[in-house]
């Protein structure tokens, strides 16, 4: 048997480093055993994904130097790639399943989906869906399409009895069907849902070992109950344990830079950062920490892989990359790695635009655009202070920028501008209120280069690590509690339901 693997990131955002921390493990996995590793983008969400994102996540991996066998950039013979492309396939696939008994039509509405969820909520106990159209015969189903009804395509579930799910990591866990939704297989747009595309490709596409995070495991009950749906044999299945902030809550981007774009702008090396990620629930059989992505997949073992909570911590990863940085680069090849990450013209070429009106010799350069070549820029409390704002409306006016901008799929000069200019607008701040704040906290002055095209070069992964940081900075380094964080994200939440009516 040919060892084949996968990792199939949806292009809905920055991309992210625990997808490289699963795109790493699948790799090693293959190539420790010969086997082949494929790159396939679940892009269904389509008013999320976005062409501008699935590149950034191709590029992203490959500056890492991970490469895939097959892929949608490098083709291969189990295409296309991409799931937005194969939706005959899945149309075709649920309805094999209908004609088997195995799924239904279900014409319910959102209104009517909402209604039983709530009631099923005051109740307590199950929650999900009640079952309504399973038994519809087939004269009603059609009297129903005749009128225009919407419809999606349920996977019928059993209420009795367990799942065992086999993990390869793990002892055998049981997961009661009672527990697991009639998922929904087919959207009424004609698109898979990710549990059966997900099933579906990796049969087509002949995955063998399925290495992924352990968020997946109550999802697995469907998936292999779709397996058996199928006659198909299931792929070995491995759940990784999930990254982690210092906190041990799940590493997430309010808490920590998850985007790897960000390392790439802060100046971190790919191949350390690459070698953190190996570190994360794994480690080498003679305990080094250093250690190459050839070497890692040479030695890999799954029997390796601890299943407490690795922690992302940035001060380990520093200390990794100085490393990388003594003991792997000679004077001729630091110049030449630093020249590529920040001093090359592509870059330059940007900025000019932005400063050249702002200088009369090039030694002002430094002062103008020093701070787009800043990781943190230390900024404390009083560089944050305004004689006319209260430090309250401070730091709720940064906050709210920050989960504004989080939801952005497009990020240039004109979207920011408009996003900005709303958020000011519904939460009751004078403009130059709201904006003199994020000025700072992105370059860490009140004067430089104009905000929306600044925040533009920096991107956005440098953007909000720049508004956490002052964020951290009106809360003496602590963040927000998770009191604070409630009452805003309240505030938040209503002002955007009322500005919605």
């Amino acid at each position: 048997m040919t060892v084949r693997t996968r990792v199939a990131p949806s292009p809905t955002g920055d991309p992210h480093v625990g997808t490289a921390y699963i795109a790493l493990f699948n790799y090693c996995f293959a190539r420790s055993h010969g086997g082949q590793f494929l790159l396939r983008i679940e892009d269904t969400d389509q008013a999320r994904s976005t062409r501008q994102s699935e590149d950034a996540i191709l590029a992203s991996l490959r500056w890492l130097g991970l490469s895939w066998d097959e892929g949608p950039d490098v083709g291969g013979p189990h295409g296309p790639y991409r799931q937005s492309e194969r939706s005959a396939i899945y149309a075709a696939h649920a309805q094999q399943l209908i004609d088997a008994g195995h799924a239904f039509k279900c014409f319910c509405t959102d209104e009517r989906m909402n209604a039983v969820r709530a009631e099923q909520k005051t109740a307590g106990g199950y929650q999900g869906y009640d079952g309504h159209c399973i038994s519809l015969t087939p004269d009603a189903i059609a009297e129903l399409e005749a009128a225009g009804q919407p419809s999606v395509v349920r996977m019928k579930v059993p209420r009795d009895g367990t799942c065992v799910v086999k993990d390869r990591l793990r002892d055998d866990i049981e997961i009661g069907w009672e527990q697991v939704d009639m998922q929904i297989l087919l959207k009424s747009d004609g698109l898979p849902t990710y549990h059966l595309a997900n099933v579906v490709d990796d049969h087509l596409m002949g995955i063998t070992h399925v290495l992924r995070g352990e968020e997946w495991i109550s999802s697995a009950p469907k998936h292999l109950l779709l397996y058996k749906y199928f006659g198909w044999e299931a792929p070995e299945l491995c759940h990784l344990p999930l990254l982690r902030n210092p906190d041990k809550s799940k590493l997430s981007k309010r808490k920590n830079p998850v985007s790897i774009l960000y390392y790439e702008r802060m100046g971190f090396l790919p191949e350390a950062l690459l070698n953190y990620l190996g570190q994360m629930a794994w480690s080498m059989p003679d305990g080094e920490e250093k250690f190459t992505l050839a070497t890692m997949a040479e030695r890999f073992d799954l029997d390796r892989i601890s299943l407490g909570g690795p922690v992302f911590d940035l001060d380990k990863l520093r200390w990794l990359n100085g490393r990388y940085v003594r003991e792997d680069l000679d004077d001729q090849t630091f110049a030449d790695r630093a020249a590529a990450w920040a001093l090359n013209r592509d870059f330059m070429q940007r900025l000019v635009p932005l400063v050249r009106p702002r200088v009369q010799t090039f030694s002002e350069l430094a002062d103008v655009a020093g701070f787009f070549f800043r990781g943190r820029l230390g900024l404390t409390r009083d560089q944050l202070t305004f004689k006319k704002l209260e430090p309250e409306d401070v730091l709720r006016g940064l906050v709210f920028a920050q989960w504004r901008l989080d939801a952005l799929r497009t990020w240039d000069a004109a979207t920011l501008d408009d996003t900005l200019r709303q958020t000011a607008e519904l939460f009751g701040y004078k403009l130059r209120d709201f904006l003199k704040p994020l000025f700072v906290a992105v370059s860490g002055s009140e004067v430089a280069t104009p905000l929306f095209e600044t925040m533009e070069i920096l991107g956005p992964d440098m953007t909000r690590a720049r508004i956490r940081e002052a964020i951290d900075a009106l809360t003496d380094g602590k963040g927000l509690s998770g009191k604070k964080a409630d009452k805003l994200q309240k505030d938040f939440d209503a002002t955007l339901r009322n500005a919605a009516q």
